[in-house]
Parts: structure tokens; sequence; C-alpha cells
């Protein structure tokens, strides 16, 4: 039977068998992170950025928390590319050919783009955010206790998020492959989605001008970038379309 002719019983055991498999792969890759959770972890202690503080377990269940947490985001990460793949073959019979090869390409871009927005956030913009709050600390003359659970719960909330704004411009570029949204659209609400990433940035960041700018800019630019990469993809599915008009329009006239 074609997949396209499937019926909507027939969709959800194809969708249960999908969710079957990255669940098992899911369990696999939380074994896998349990042996690399600690040497993650011990290097997070000791970077430029965390060597000078003095970490502390307020609570006893603090460092396995920490442990945990690490682990899931480890396996997490790891079956990120299963996930996308198994979302992927679930939509693709509804695409057409040179789509489905198109769109399948992303996994990789996606994958890059999480660690790039992890990397930018860890290496530029968290040790400015921890600088900053040591100097008011010393400013005001107060001794920090700063307990190890707080600090990866910081570390998480400053740097996770950049790894998914950073997925924008291969967003934008499947959801115009599928002709969901179009350049022209982004283009036209461009101040709403700049006040937006503006607010994005305010819940981000440490309420000081320069750490807001740091994580503006880069926000607005990835917008931007995600716009002209739209604009590649959308000729694309106009291309698609018209292509796939004209073979209707011949299997008409055959017949």
């Amino acid at each position: 039977m074609n997949e396209k002719d499937m019926t909507l019983v027939e969709h959800i055991g194809e969708l249960r068998k999908r969710l079957t498999i990255i669940v098992v792969f899911f369990l696999l890759a939380v074994i896998v992170s349990f042996f690399l959770a600690q040497p993650l972890i011990n290097y997070l202690q000791f970077t430029e950025e965390a060597k000078n503080l003095t970490l502390n377990a307020f609570k006893i269940t603090d460092p396995l928390k920490i442990y945990m947490q690490v682990m899931m985001i480890l396996a997490l990460f790891i079956t990120s590319p299963v996930i996308m793949y198994h979302f992927w073959a679930f939509i693709s019979p509804g695409l057409h050919d040179k789509e489905r090869r198109a769109t399948l390409s992303y996994i990789p871009f996606s994958l890059l783009l999480f660690v790039g927005g992890i990397a930018f956030s860890y290496l530029v913009l968290f040790p400015y955010v921890i600088g900053f709050m040591l100097n008011i600390s010393d400013n005001l003359s107060i001794q920090e206790t700063i307990g190890i659970n707080e600090y990866f719960q910081f570390l998480f909330q400053i740097t996770l998020p950049f790894g998914f704004i950073f997925q924008l411009p291969v967003l934008m570029l499947f959801l115009t492959r599928l002709g969901i949204i179009t350049p022209m659209l982004m283009t036209k609400y461009r101040k709403y989605a700049y006040f937006i990433l503006v607010v994005i940035a305010a819940f981000i960041t440490p309420p000081d001008i320069i750490s807001h700018l740091i994580v503006t800019l880069p926000l607005i630019l990835l917008y931007e970038f995600s716009i002209v990469i739209a604009k590649i993809g959308y000729r694309k599915f106009v291309k698609a379309e018209q292509q796939q008009a004209i073979e209707e329009q011949q299997g008409l006239s055959g017949e």
C-alpha cells in the first residue's frame, strides 16, 4: 500500500512504532550518558569560570540531582538525531521526492547549529555574566557562598536556550519548504520578531545593557540569516510546486 493512502489507524500504528524506537534508543543513550556525566561535571567545575569558585552542596541530594540532570541532557542530545529522523520519516510521505531529500539534509545542520548555540553562550556570554555577578558582589563587599545546584542551574539557564534559538534558520527553512510560511511574511512581521527576540534576551541575561546586547545582536542577525535561507527554500518550494503541476497536467493530457 502507498504510504500516502494509509488510514488513520495505520498512521497511529506507524507513529507508535517510531515512538517505541525513540524510547528504546533514549534508554540506551541514558546508559551511555551514565558514564559520560561524571567527566563532564568534573570538567565544568574546573573551567576558567568556575575554578576560582568554591561550589557547595546545601542539600545531601544536590550532587545526585546534578548528576541526573546532566545525564538526561546528554541522553537527549545523543537521541536528538534519532528523534529528528523519525519525525522526518513520519511526515516524509506527504512531501515530494526533492523535498524529502532536502529536508533530510537539515538534520546534521540542526545538530551543528545546536552545538554552535551552546558554544556561543558558554564561551562568550557565560564568562561575562559570571564576571558581572561577581563584580557586583565585590563592590557590595558580599562574600558569595555558591551552591553547586544553583551554579549548574544558572549554567543550564544561560546555555541551553541558545542551542534551541540557533535552530531558527533550519526551522524557518523547513517551514518554508513545506509552504507554511514565506520569506515575505517573515519580512512583513520583522519588527514584531525583533520585539520577541529582545524579550527573550531580557529573560536570558542579567539586567545590564552589555550582556543584553551580546545576546540581542546575534539573535537579530540570526533572524536576518533565517530570512535569507528562507528565500532560498521558498524558491525551491515554488519550483517544486510548478514541476508538480506540470507533471499532473501531462498525466491528465496522456489520459
